[in-house]
Parts: C-alpha cells; sequence; structure tokens
C-alpha cells in the first residue's frame, strides 16, 4: 500500500466547491439501525426529518434518494414526488459518508468511492449494505468509479474547489480507519482522488462527535469554506463547554494556514448555539453542518436563541441564496446533521 501511494502520478481531476452549480443531490433513507430508533414515534421523527430535508431541496435541485426495497410504500407518504427514489440496500442513512464523493476529472462527472468501515469499526455500527453504497448510487448515476484504497467519510474532508482541503487528524489518521498510515500517504491519496494540492491538518474534532458513538472529529462539523480563502468556523464562546478549548486551537491552527495559493486563511467565526447539553451530554449543536444547493443554504436550527443570528451570518456568506432552517435536533440526538445527510453532485 504505501509503494502505491508515494508513487501516485499528478492528479487530472477537481473536487469542485459545494458552493458551485449542482446536478442533483443524492440522500439515503432511514430505514433500521439506530436510525429509526426504539419506538414508532422515534421512526416518525427519522423519517419526518429526513424527509423535511429532501423535500426543501427539491425545490431548488433534483433529490435522488436511495431506500431500502422494504421501504418502497413508506417514503411515499413522506416525500414530495419529485424526489426520485432508487432501490437499494443499506445500513444506515448517513449518505454524505457512505456515498461517493463527486469529483471533475477533465470535463468529466466521476465518483470516488472510499473504503466505509462503520466510523473506524466502531462496535455500534454496521456497515455490510453501506460499503456498497457509494458503488450503487454511482450505477444508478452512470458515473464512472474511482476505487480508493483509504478509509474515508465525506463529513471528514471540506474543500475550497480549488485543491485546498481541510481534515483532521482524529479521522484520516485514525488506527480504526487506515492504522499505520502517515500523513504523507493520506495527502497523496487525497491528490490522487479529488486533486487535493495542500492539506489543512486540523488537530481534533467536536467533544461529542468524539465520543462512542461520533465520528472520532468530523470536520464538517468544524470549519468549511464559504470562498476562496474564507473559512467559517465553529466558535464555542462559552468556557463552560469543553468544546471552547476546541474552537480556540481550531480558530489558531486556521488563522495561521494559506490556502494550495499561498493565501492567508480569513477566518469567519461561526458562534456555537447557546444550547450547552441535552439529556447525553455535551450537545455538538453546530451551525457549520449546513447545505449549500443551488439557490439556498438548507441551515440547521435548534430552537435556540442563536438561530436567528446564524441565519444572517450564512445570508452574508452566501449572498443571493435563501437560507431554510430545519429542526436539526433529531439528526444530531443520531449522531449527524443536515451535511451528514446529503451529497452533492457537481453539474458539469
Amino acid at each position: 500500500m504505501t509503494a502505491r501511494l508515494t508513487t501516485l502520478q499528478p492528479a487530472t481531476l477537481r473536487m469542485p466547491a459545494e458552493t458551485e452549480p449542482h446536478q442533483a443531490t443524492w440522500m439515503a433513507w432511514p430505514s433500521r439501525s439506530y436510525t429509526l430508533g426504539e419506538t414508532e414515534a422515534d421512526a416518525l421523527e427519522a423519517r419526518t426529518t429526513w424527509a423535511a430535508v429532501a423535500n426543501a431541496i427539491v425545490a431548488f435541485e433534483p433529490v435522488h434518494m436511495l431506500v431500502p426495497p422494504s421501504e418502497r410504500d413508506v417514503v411515499a407518504h413522506f416525500l414530495k414526488p419529485q424526489v426520485q427514489v432508487h432501490e437499494v440496500e443499506l445500513d444506515d442513512a448517513w449518505f454524505r459518508d457512505i456515498g461517493p464523493t463527486f469529483v471533475i476529472d477533465n470535463g468529466v462527472l466521476a465518483g470516488v468511492d472510499w473504503i466505509f468501515n462503520g466510523w473506524g469499526q466502531q462496535e455500534w455500527a454496521s456497515w455490510r449494505e453501506d460499503e456498497w453504497a457509494a458503488a450503487s448510487a454511482l450505477s444508478e448515476a452512470g458515473v464512472r468509479r474511482i476505487e480508493s484504497r483509504m478509509v474515508n467519510e465525506g463529513g471528514g474532508i471540506q474543500v475550497d474547489g480549488a485543491g485546498t482541503v481541510l481534515v483532521t487528524e482524529t479521522v484520516q489518521l485514525d488506527p480504526g480507519r487506515n492504522r499505520g498510515w502517515t500523513k504523507a500517504q493520506v495527502e497523496a491519496e487525497l491528490a490522487r482522488t479529488i486533486g487535493a494540492r495542500k492539506v489543512i491538518w486540523l488537530p481534533r474534532g467536536l467533544t461529542r462527535d468524539s465520543e462512542q458513538f461520533g465520528t472520532r472529529g468530523h470536520v464538517d462539523l468544524l470549519a468549511c469554506f464559504i470562498s476562496p480563502a474564507t473559512v467559517l468556523v465553529h466558535d464555542q464562546r462559552n468556557p463552560e463547554h469543553p468544546d471552547h478549548a476546541v474552537s480556540a486551537e481550531l480558530i489558531a491552527t486556521l488563522e495561521a494556514s494559506t490556502d494550495a495559493d499561498g493565501r492567508p486563511l480569513k477566518v469567519v467565526r461561526m458562534p456555537a448555539p447557546a444550547t450547552l447539553r441535552d439529556a447525553e451530554g455535551w450537545v455538538d449543536y453546530s451551525y457549520i453542518n449546513h447545505y449549500v444547493c443551488n439557490g439556498a443554504v438548507i441551515m440547521c436550527a435548534f430552537g435556540d436563541p442563536v438561530d436567528g443570528g446564524a441565519a444572517a451570518i450564512l445570508a452574508e456568506a452566501y449572498p443571493g441564496r435563501e437560507v431554510v432552517r430545519i429542526d436539526a435536533r433529531p439528526l444530531f440526538a443520531r449522531g449527524g446533521g443536515i451535511h451528514c445527510i446529503t451529497q452533492q453532485q457537481p453539474a458539469v
């Protein structure tokens, strides 16, 4: 594996920024495992929330939903008829992580199929079906598949569309994912697969996301590019929350960084919600986990006093796009957010 990664040729492809035009959005329907919960009320909550995201996006661009055959009749009660359904067996519904990462290779659309192993072989996760979800989506889309031997998830990378990539040391270097890999190996594989020219390593993820049912530090809760050389950053301002220290370290790292073209990063601070805890402990609620689609920003709302201010920051960050708020607490209670359940297919 080492030799393969250290002899890579220059990449001919590029992962576009999320802000660039989309051909469609891809999602997966919650159907089993912990996403549906233990009661009918839990299942209704999950299905209603996933549908709310899909139905909001389809007003702005096409949406493709992978749905297990057993749920084919169920989705008709929740999804708008414009949402295109594809029958595929699944374990879970975090499509950002189990699905492909779309790239453009010399003007032709392709998709990177990472190895998925349940966020580092976590004991509570199952992935027998999910490890094939990316290949299934690419087949349904008629898009060429680029195989990667690196364990990675879409929520573990954020890009500017011009070769700069944000990652965390606790994900790509996780022994449960890529045991023995070095930063140089990860960077080489990101160069080969998504056209990375500069990888910025963030030290860790949010506290809750680093606990038993988290991803061990996905970057899409921490920071994202909103324009060239400009990043929006999660800023926990309350010193009572352990993420106060995480934010300080994150902001310091980014303020000392440059992009692939050598430009210093401009850091825009996005305040964390005022809510500090839920029934399980410290929350990892984050407005960074929004989704940008054609003409809109689908925003995580938390019934929180900071929601309005966060919406204003997103409106300024993405001028000309409508900010659509969706209550994301049911998603975060299950381990993710709006960005985690969506994946953009760029327009070519």
